[in-house]
């Protein structure tokens, strides 16, 4: 495989004030599948070291996106670069920088753990003296250490999804394309597998990971991307997002005794576009999000005699963030 591009490693004497440097650069992506368009002129940029959501319905064009990615699907249009590599005309060299995760992926069930990996590593062309020990080690990263000598077959779910990811990491790819990793793993798996992914990312890999798990990929993702029905509607970071959502702010009060006297107050301040009681709280929704300085409200209750015990800013999940900005339609 020759070098990457030059101008993907430019000098860079101040790293904290260099731009992000493209993982991935999608321009135009379409593609069709006779009648029915799965991308619709799809621009996406992930940028190296990124843990990004890639969040749709089913059929929203999440999976033919990680395909094209992947080099397993041509586009009907556009163009996709990894790495500088298009996906196209250098297939081969993207298939190096890359490991993909189907949702749904084969396993060979009479193999044993180690025998497995060693086998896709021979498929690497990784040197026989030097695979022993990268086995060794991706077994360590995933947590299958004490599995090594295990037959495939008898392995929980959840230690078969940490096997596919230990195949992908054979290679030491810089780019992870993940569909659906936490598919059908019990909430305990699914928490490990989210805790190696983020170690994964701490140790430099560029992850996209598709995922119905919109709880968790709040948590775990510094940016995301939201499609429907093939087109994007939302890429950056999460809270962004939110913010673009909110039609206007929100705060909780928790007064003492009666809110009564709380919402009398604050429905006096100009700024307040309404204030009403739920289950003992005040809910507070500032009109104009953009000019909002929430010290105003405890200041209005402590001059009012008011008192209070917690006062909080009311955050969109991105699961309410998803629901408001997608109508679940499919292609």
């Amino acid at each position: 495989m020759n070098p990457l591009p030059a101008t993907l490693n430019p000098p860079n004497p101040n790293p904290m004030d260099a731009p992000p440097i493209p993982a991935v650069a999608i321009l135009g992506l379409t593609r069709l599948y006779g009648n029915i368009t799965a991308l619709n002129n799809l621009d996406l940029t992930v940028n190296q070291g990124d843990l990004f959501g890639f969040i749709g319905s089913n059929g929203a064009g999440k999976t033919t996106t990680l395909r094209i990615l992947a080099t397993f699907l041509a586009p009907s249009a556009g163009t996709a670069k990894i790495l500088g590599w298009d996906v196209v005309r250098e297939a081969d060299a993207v298939r190096h920088v890359i490991g993909y995760m189907p949702d749904f992926f084969g396993v060979y069930k009479d193999m044993e753990v180690t025998e497995y990996l060693d086998f896709f590593g021979a498929c690497y062309k990784i040197p026989t003296a030097q695979r022993e020990k990268t086995v060794a080690d991706v077994l360590e990263l995933v947590g299958l250490t004490e599995k090594r000598g295990a037959i495939i077959g008898a392995l929980s779910r959840g230690m078969q999804q940490r096997l596919g990811l230990a195949r992908v990491l054979i290679h030491d790819p810089k780019l992870l394309l993940l569909d659906e990793p936490a598919s059908g793993l019990d909430p305990r798996a699914r928490i490990e597998m989210m805790a190696i992914l983020q170690e994964l990312q701490r140790l430099g890999k560029t992850i996209i990971i598709s995922s119905h798990i919109l709880s968790e990929l709040q948590t775990l993702c510094n940016r995301v991307a939201i499609i429907e029905k093939g087109k994007l509607i939302y890429s950056g970071p999460v809270q962004g997002v939110r913010e673009q959502m909110a039609s206007g702010l929100t705060y909780w009060i928790l007064p003492q005794g009666d809110p009564a006297p709380a919402i009398a107050a604050l429905k006096a301040l100009p700024a307040v576009a309404d204030a009403v009681a739920v289950d003992g709280q005040v809910k507070v929704t500032f009109a104009n999000p953009e000019s909002v300085d929430p010290s105003i409200l405890a200041v209005t209750l402590v001059q009012g005699g008011v008192k209070f015990t917690g006062l909080w800013e009311d955050e969109l999940g991105l699961e309410e963030v998803f629901l408001r900005v997608t109508r679940g339609e499919t292609q």
